[in-house]
């Protein structure tokens, strides 16, 4: 981790790195950190001068910005600097002050409630997501916390904590956050991918779904993973297997446990592709629909893509009226929880790199292992990683074999209360 304007290094000590770099201008502020923290490097250095990032060995995972960007002569030239200390999963943090604090702020150091400090340019949330895209960085996400900033004895942590992250009433916190990624280290170095189809009674949607699968890479490993159906799919999917092996490169696994989720990361820990597909077998997303998802992910504009049936008209009878409604709730719910627009959270069809859904899976014990769907698993996680997500809109078709998995009471109950447990994780934390 590279802080910027880090002052005494308390900030960048509390946030605990395995690796911390501080930069600051002030001597004395350095000499202070190196006595306080020497299990961090700090270096003394401008850095809106092009030589600095000759002083620290990166690149880093993470480089903060707390309440320093206002006091730059140039932003956007100093913002530019950043990108040799890159790579495509660093992530830029810029935390600021509302603007219309600055009344409030100015009056508390005048009362000596507040260390005075130099006037600083007065930057919003939109202000500093277009000087990140001046310097080709990407804004990933914002976040808007604490909206009181004293304690009042428990009080004020309680409305932070529960009151300051609502709609609307966080608009007014003190405190805001850019979070941005290089767009000139996002990297297109994709060559292959790896499509995982689970599969339970499912028989009559094995074969279609490899005769409508595109060829959109060169490269492309096929996974069934059956989940002990009493209708044949397994041995379905094995004959699927053998006929088209020579075309193909097809696997056919069985599920150790039961769930979608079971099945689908099954398949990922198996997989080979350098990004990882789900296909429903269901084919209620066009497999021909996978071109789609595999240039937006090979153009680097993003990291992890979702489908969404509810941008255009779908098939008649293709969604239920409470499931529509559910997936709506849903997606609300989630554009909310985690800052980004989501219009359709349960779509199956999802994809991202290998190398991310091996970071994912090593934190997926954060927001608890009970989602049987994968979906919330996979959302979280790309959040939690702060992943670039985009949303390919798809058109939704009945199905033409088999019944839904899906039960609408028991499973709806059961994602209510990991909408619970993000919101702990996400928000009231």
């Amino acid at each position: 981790m590279l802080e910027l304007g880090c002052a005494t290094g308390d900030l960048l000590a509390a946030l605990r790195p395995a690796v911390g770099v501080g930069v600051d201008f002030s001597e004395s502020m350095i000499d202070i950190a190196r006595r306080q923290h020497p299990h961090l490097q700090f270096t003394v250095a401008d850095f809106e001068n092009p030589e600095w990032t000759h002083q620290v060995q990166g690149p880093f995972d993470y480089v903060v910005m707390v309440d320093t960007i206002g006091s730059l002569d140039d932003c956007q030239a100093a913002l530019e600097l950043l990108h040799p200390l890159c790579e495509r999963h660093t992530r830029v943090i810029i935390a600021y002050y509302a603007y219309f604090w600055d009344p409030l702020l100015r009056l508390a150091e005048r009362v000596g409630l507040k260390m005075p400090t130099e006037a600083q340019t007065v930057l919003s949330t939109d202000d500093i997501g277009g000087l990140l895209g001046l310097a080709d960085f990407q804004v990933i996400q914002r976040e808007w916390r604490q909206l009181i900033p004293l304690r009042l004895g428990g009080i004020g942590s309680l409305i932070n904590r529960f009151l300051g992250t609502l709609p609307v009433l966080r608009r007014f916190s003190l405190r805001n956050f850019v979070v941005g990624r290089s767009l000139r280290q996002a990297g297109t170095d994709l060559h292959s991918a790896t499509v995982v189809v689970p599969c339970r009674n499912e028989r009559g949607n094995i074969e279609p779904a490899l005769q409508r699968m595109p060829r959109f890479c060169r490269d492309i490993e096929i996974i069934f993973v059956e989940g002990h159906s009493r209708d044949g799919t397994y041995e379905e999917a094995q004959r699927v297997r053998d006929r088209y092996g020579g075309d193909w490169d097809i696997k056919v696994l069985q599920q150790d446990g039961v769930g979608k989720a079971d099945a689908v990361f099954k398949g990922f820990d198996h997989a080979r592709g350098d990004v990882l597909m789900i296909l429903d077998a269901d084919l209620s997303v066009p497999p021909e629909q996978l071109s789609k998802f595999w240039a937006a992910i090979v153009s680097g504009k993003c990291e992890y893509v979702h489908g969404t049936r509810l941008v255009y008209p779908m098939e008649e009878q293709a969604m239920r009226f409470l499931n529509l409604l559910a997936n709506w709730a849903f997606s609300v719910m989630f554009t909310w929880l985690l800052n980004r627009r989501f219009t359709d959270t349960l779509c199956g069809t999802k994809v991202l790199r290998r190398s991310d859904y091996l970071r994912l899976k090593a934190n997926r014990g954060y927001f608890g292992e009970f989602d049987p769907f994968g979906d919330f698993d996979l959302i979280f996680g790309a959040a939690k990683l702060g992943l670039q997500t985009v949303e390919i809109p798809i058109r939704y078709a009945s199905r033409s074999y088999g019944e839904t998995q899906i039960s609408r009471f028991r499973h709806g109950w059961m994602l209510l209360k990991m909408v619970a447990f993000a919101y702990r994780k996400l928000k009231a934390f």
